[in-house]
């Protein structure tokens, strides 16, 4: 039986994923004592991208921010591997976004909103986080988009 958290997801219309595997050497995600940190979640969907390239370039700004949601979307999937309950949650502590950028493009924290509104929409209050946004020259599989996130469970 789903939990609140996963009841929500589906409200909104979505479903939590599988994790995505590995493209290297490390864990999708690890919990140290109440915190579980995500490795860099790309926005993969069914084992693809649907979408390559810089944003500015050949990815737009809104193309970019729905994609960080898939990212947000597969780092909770990540999270309940290692928790097993997504409602064990007791905040989302920090978020990291990487946006593939084109030289000019400078809207890196409107493309990391996509997690960001997911993490909020998703969790509520639990959703509030500290946040960086960073623009890079590449990401892994020439991916527009790259989410870490960091969370707090309650201690069960």
């Amino acid at each position: 039986m789903a939990g609140a958290v996963e009841a929500k997801l589906a409200e909104l219309g979505l479903t939590l994923p599988d994790v995505v595997p590995p493209l290297a050497s490390y864990q999708p995600a690890v919990r140290s004592g109440v915190y579980v940190y995500t490795s860099g979640q790309l926005p993969m969907v069914d084992g693809k991208l649907a979408v390559t390239g810089k944003v500015g370039a050949e990815v737009t700004a809104d193309e970019a921010k729905e994609l960080a949601k898939t990212c947000a979307l597969n780092a909770l999937a990540a999270v309940k591997s290692v928790a097993g309950d997504l409602d064990r949650i007791a905040r989302v502590v920090k978020v990291v976004g990487f946006v593939a950028s084109a030289s000019d493009f400078t809207g890196q924290p409107g493309v990391v909103n996509g997690a960001s509104e997911l993490l909020g929409a998703v969790l509520g209050d639990k959703g509030v986080h500290a946040r960086s946004a960073v623009g890079a020259a590449v990401l892994p599989l020439d991916a527009p988009v790259e989410v870490e996130v960091q969370v707090e469970l309650v201690d069960a």
